[in-house]
């Protein structure tokens, strides 16, 4: 069948809700792919106080993506930290948590549940039945406790998927990432980026990369991957001297919060099937442009898959997976006073790493790329 079909398949998925906090809208899209691997997660009362969105990009494969999409929102409810109000360890330790619950026999069976076959998460990994583990790993036992059975040395999936999560409490948004999905907030009009694409050229993904063994060949980690933290992809996480986070390829995320204000409109959390396509103003422009003639906010993501969609697949770009979450902020929030906003604005400039592309060049966090 190939990595593409000979046309793609246009048909969108969509959403969308509100409640008191966020109006919401989401579409995802299979486009020329020859099989569709992304998937979100959109819980807007994740509890009274608490929105919840995430987007997932699979590769290898659905069934990671599918796996975090089910599970990862539900973790990061049961984390010790979250009852105490610190979201930022509890996401956290939740994206490390969805590689230990892969494994064993628990894991396989919910792996195996969501694909279509067992094939679709390739097999064991022979002599791989340890499971390092990030620092303060919980010794609680839950309902992913060791289980006997045929597969309970099942070592995880060797296919993987990206996972950008936006957690919104009151006026303070918690973003983690892991991967090169990205999300993005528009203040009076500008893009902000508030996620770091996790590229092998980041000299900090690299460092860690060399120190576990791993190597880098033309972009690609081992040669293999173009990304350098996944959830998933075992055969990447195999130095059993090494924590979790310091692995080649990583599932640790980095974990960002930001103060919003009344300058804040909305955000948009999306797979690379839209940044390969559109920089991060570029999409903020067109959004802004989209808003003054549609309210439906999944009808404007489904304006930007047909946006990106490629007429064919000769260049490549425009040919991949795409999904996207828009969140617009209802008014007010209970915000800063001018002076204050002022200030937040310097540390928002400031709050998000810069971004290197795949040329190796560094862009700002405000993205004003001429790009189409």
């Amino acid at each position: 069948m190939g990595t593409y079909l000979s046309t793609p398949k246009t048909e969108k998925s969509s959403e969308d809700g509100e409640n008191g906090r966020v109006r919401y809208g989401l579409s995802s899209m299979q486009g020329w792919r020859a099989t569709m691997e992304d998937a979100h997660s959109a819980h807007p009362d994740l509890d009274s106080s608490t929105s919840f969105f995430g987007v997932f990009d699979g590769h290898g494969g659905k069934v990671v993506a599918k796996f975090c999409a089910k599970f990862l929102h539900q973790q990061v409810l049961k984390q010790e930290a979250y009852s105490t109000g610190d979201i930022e360890t509890s996401v956290q330790k939740s994206f490390l948590r969805m590689d230990e619950m892969m494994r064993g026999q628990r894991g396989w069976r919910e792996l195996s549940a969501l694909g279509d076959k067992i094939n679709k998460f390739t097999g064991v990994i022979e002599g791989l039945i340890w499971s390092p583990r990030g620092g303060e790993a919980s010794q609680k036992v839950d309902e992913w406790a060791f289980e006997e059975g045929p597969h309970s040395d099942f070592s995880g999936p060797t296919s993987g998927c990206t996972s950008c999560v936006a957690i919104m409490r009151g006026n303070q948004l918690i973003v983690a990432n892991a991967g090169d999905s990205r999300c993005v907030i528009s203040r009076k009009g500008e893009a902000y980026n508030l996620s770091r694409d996790h590229k092998p050229a980041l000299d900090v993904e690299r460092d860690r990369i060399l120190k576990a063994g791993g190597f880098i060949h033309a972009g690609r980690v081992n040669g293999s991957l173009n990304l350098t933290r996944a959830i998933g992809d075992m055969e990447f996480k195999q130095n059993k001297f090494l924590s979790a986070e310091k692995q080649i390829v990583t599932a640790n995320p980095d974990v960002n919060t930001v103060e919003l204000c009344d300058d804040d409109e909305f955000m948009v959390l999306a797979c690379d099937g839209i940044w390969d396509c559109m920089s991060s103003q570029q999409l903020v422009d067109f959004i802004h442009e989209q808003l003054k003639s549609e309210n439906k906010l999944s009808t404007i993501c489904e304006r930007v898959f047909d946006k990106c969609l490629a007429p064919s697949t000769s260049t490549g770009e425009g040919c991949d997976n795409m999904t996207m979450i828009l969140v617009q902020f209802k008014k007010p929030i209970e915000g800063a006073s001018p002076a204050e906003e002022q200030v937040d604005n310097g540390k928002l400039k400031t709050a998000v790493e810069e971004q290197v592309d795949d040329d190796g060049k560094v862009n700002t966090a405000t993205d004003e790329s001429s790009q189409s």
